[in-house]
């Protein structure tokens, strides 16, 4: 009786190390992709859905890349901006910052979209270079609607950024005989994108989430497509399941890969 008391212990023991409790939640994650998978393979309502959306998920990489690298571009200008001493600066990045994260980016893409890009084609016609808003795409619009949205949140993870590195260290580069420019651009900049390269990592991911907003503007990404096939076959679960496919199997992956980063920058490495 108690050999087989010992024996039933020690099998639960193995079990334990084999299948971590805390991780059955990637179990249940690599179950649903598998059966997604096999419904793509053997049936054909399934396949016709993943064959009419997956060119959606080469636009959904594109307006995430773009956007995201756009938003870069923006957000470190108005995050030196925000540690700037100069109060113009200051006060025009802290204006766009805190004006463009209290608006969803939804209303952003929308303003971007209807309001912002017709003023700018306008300004273009009345100088009479012949331009008109039917010259601008619908996905060229959503890329920098997308870019001003990230950017603001972008220029709060570079001034954290910034902020994070010790005053002594731009002392010591004044001291040296630098510029102000030159001690952000040769010492304060590259120590501080050690540590934003994770969060912006994350931001790549939630902005690759976020593009299924511009199904709101037609614009043929996941989403978009989804909704289509749903109306042009009157089914339900295949298109919607085909797409959370797509997005889980590419955010898994960039998290792995953000996860991976984190580690790589992390101190103790």
């Amino acid at each position: 009786m108690a050999q087989s008391k010992v024996q039933s212990a020690g099998a639960s023991s193995r079990w334990r190390r084999m299948v971590d409790p805390k991780g059955l939640w990637a179990y249940a994650v690599v179950i649903f992709g598998i059966l997604i998978v096999l419904a793509i393979y053997f049936d054909p309502s399934y396949r016709d859905a993943f064959d009419y959306i997956w060119p959606g998920v080469q636009m959904t990489l594109f307006l995430t890349v773009t956007s995201f690298a756009l938003s870069l571009v923006i957000g470190l200008l108005a995050g030196l901006a925000r540690v700037s001493s100069n109060p113009i600066l200051y006060n025009i990045a802290t204006f766009y910052v805190e004006t463009i994260r209290g608006v969803p980016i939804l209303v952003q893409l929308l303003y971007v979209t209807f309001v912002i890009f017709p003023l700018f084609v306008d300004g273009l016609t009345a100088a009479g270079l012949g331009f008109t808003i039917r010259d601008v795409e619908m996905h060229t619009r959503v890329i920098f609607g997308l870019a001003l949205a990230y950017g603001a949140f972008e220029a709060e993870v570079f001034r954290a950024g910034i902020e994070s590195i010790d005053k002594g260290q731009m002392e010591a580069a004044r001291s040296l005989g630098m510029s102000y420019r030159q001690a952000m651009r040769y010492v304060i900049l590259p120590q501080a994108i050690r540590t934003v390269l994770p969060p912006l990592g994350n931001d790549f991911i939630a902005m690759l989430k976020d593009t299924s907003l511009a199904s709101a503007l037609a614009v043929g990404e996941i989403t978009h497509l989804s909704r289509q096939h749903r109306n042009r076959t009157f089914t339900t679960f295949q298109p919607l399941n085909v797409a959370a496919f797509l997005y889980l199997a590419m955010t898994l992956l960039l998290t792995r890969g953000v996860r991976y980063l984190e580690r790589r920058m992390s101190p103790n490495e």
